[in-house]
């Protein structure tokens, strides 16, 4: 599930197991399938590997899919929940990183079936329960996306 690199506090991999445990999502709204490198308070790295498969290609755009820019940003949300999840130890506590606001979202380049999308977020503050972070998406080394968003730490609704 998770490794700590030998007393560094850098933790990774993660596989889908330890994705879960951390994220609330699932399929078909699960949108990171790996972290490669995690730092507790600072900084993760984590993978979606976009494939045809995905239920929204049928619709956007049919004979030239294209992951909708919304979606990456999801992504990048996620990711940062994880990190979020992690570092604040909530992970198995019912805790949610419920996502509040998104600035300065640009979209660079489209994400096609067959991208391996690389997502590394930066955790930039954190002030009681309210976290930001900077979120950028790549495709190789070919920016696709970027913005700047906040989440709140909450617990779940009640029924």
């Amino acid at each position: 599930m998770t490794a700590e690199v030998e007393g560094s506090g850098v933790i990774g991999p993660m596989d889908i197991r330890g994705v879960m445990a951390a994220l609330p999502h699932r399929y078909p709204m699960l949108l990171v399938d790996r972290v490669e490198t995690l730092i507790p308070h600072k900084f993760i790295h984590a993978v979606k590997a976009v494939t045809i498969n995905e239920s929204f290609f049928q619709g956007h755009f049919p004979g030239r899919p294209i992951m909708p820019g919304v979606l990456v940003v999801e992504a990048m949300a996620q990711a940062a929940g994880v990190l979020a999840s992690v570092s604040m130890e909530l992970v198995g506590s019912g805790k949610l990183v419920y996502f509040m606001s998104i600035d300065g979202a640009k979209f660079r380049s489209p994400v096609e079936p067959g991208c391996l999308l690389d997502l590394k977020i930066d955790f930039t503050q954190v002030r009681g329960r309210v976290c930001k972070f900077d979120g950028k998406a790549f495709i190789g080394d070919r920016l696709a996306a970027e913005a700047q968003f906040v989440a709140m730490i909450a617990d779940p609704p009640k029924d």
